[in-house]
């Protein structure tokens, strides 16, 4: 609290008194008072107010910064109530009680959300669990189908089960910590898995992959860095190109104590004024509404999952072709996933 604060709010005290005192100086004139004793009564008067102010002034603002430090300390801001110092006078006592009752409630609100959070949670986790059956069963009997008919059914019931994966992804995206296992994983298994569960929908899209340099040491969870290579290679096929043979480049490449990987592709790109705003939840931009089947998560869980697993997540597109297609591509995008990397058995 400054004393600007303090004096606005309370000018209309300070007015009343003001104006009390000029009408008694002015009555003990009228009435043949001398006027050195009125000076005398004046300046003992304004010392003494002057004093009442100031005492009252550092005492309010001694109280301030006693709660303030015990609301920066606090790291649920919400327990605020709970941890207020004894009440020094009534007005304050009854101002706490009311602050406790609005606490009360605002913690029993928070208790009911965070708990159908986690029943809502543990529903996702469960339906994700037994949707996987019958999506397993269907695939076994679409490989015993007329090769046609295969060749149809497949990569729906892939894109059917990379929906669902998401939606389990994205269920535990809140604590993902707890199911994090980080350990010394080979880059190029990585690429390998997250490329064989989606073969399907590459082979359907004619989407030609190429590889280089992959054979690389990190330090991640493989099933997570998977899953956000997966959601890399999903856009690259949702955004190829109609007019160029597409291709997906993935190389990597040891940088210092880093070890970085590139997905490359030839497709229609990203609009510069939108590349700030791909990794917003729910974002979709001019290229998905174009494009059906944007639902603006699937970057969105890559930044977040990157952030927990301490990647480095980069974006670029640009127009001009990259000089690694073949054929070259009238625009492009690429992404950089930067890894730790493990150097020795003692890491």
């Amino acid at each position: 609290m400054t004393i600007l604060e303090f004096l606005s709010d309370r000018l209309a005290s300070l007015l009343i008194q003001a104006a009390f005192a000029a009408i008694t100086f002015l009555f003990l004139l009228a009435t043949g008072t001398q006027a050195g004793v009125l000076y005398l009564l004046c300046v003992v008067w304004f010392l003494a107010f002057l004093c009442a102010q100031a005492i009252d002034f550092f005492r309010l603002s001694s109280r301030l910064r006693e709660l303030n430090q015990i609301m920066e300390s606090l790291d649920q801001k919400y327990l605020f109530y709970e941890c207020i110092p004894k009440s020094r006078n009534i007005y304050e006592r009854r101002l706490t009680d009311l602050f406790r009752r609005a606490g009360k409630s605002m913690i029993g609100a928070v208790s009911d959300a965070q708990a159908a959070q986690r029943e809502y949670r543990e529903y996702v986790e469960s339906w994700v669990h037994e949707i996987k059956t019958p999506i397993t069963a269907a695939g076994l009997i679409c490989r015993n189908a007329e090769p046609d008919t295969r060749r149809k059914l497949s990569p729906e019931l892939a894109q059917i089960e990379a929906h669902v994966e998401r939606a389990l992804f994205y269920a535990r995206a809140k604590s993902p910590e707890k199911d994090f296992i980080l350990r010394r994983t080979e880059l190029g298994e990585i690429v390998a898995q997250s490329v064989d569960q989606h073969k399907a929908l590459l082979i359907q899209n004619g989407i030609r992959v190429e590889t280089s340099g992959l054979a690389q040491t990190v330090y991640t969870d493989g099933k997570w860095a998977a899953f956000i290579l997966g959601q890399l290679l999903q856009n690259a096929v949702r955004y190829r190109s109609m007019d160029s043979n597409p291709v997906i480049i993935l190389s990597a490449k040891p940088l210092g104590k880093q070890v970085q990987l590139t997905v490359t592709d030839n497709g229609i790109g990203i609009p510069a004024h939108e590349l700030p705003r791909v990794f917003d939840r729910g974002f979709t931009g001019s290229n998905g509404r174009i494009r059906s089947g944007s639902t603006g998560m699937g970057l969105y869980l890559c930044r977040k999952l990157a952030d927990c697993l301490e990647l480095e997540l980069q974006i670029s597109s640009q127009p001009a072709h990259f000089p690694d297609f073949r054929p070259a591509a009238g625009s492009g995008t690429r992404i950089t996933l930067t890894f730790p990397a493990v150097h020795s058995s003692s890491d």
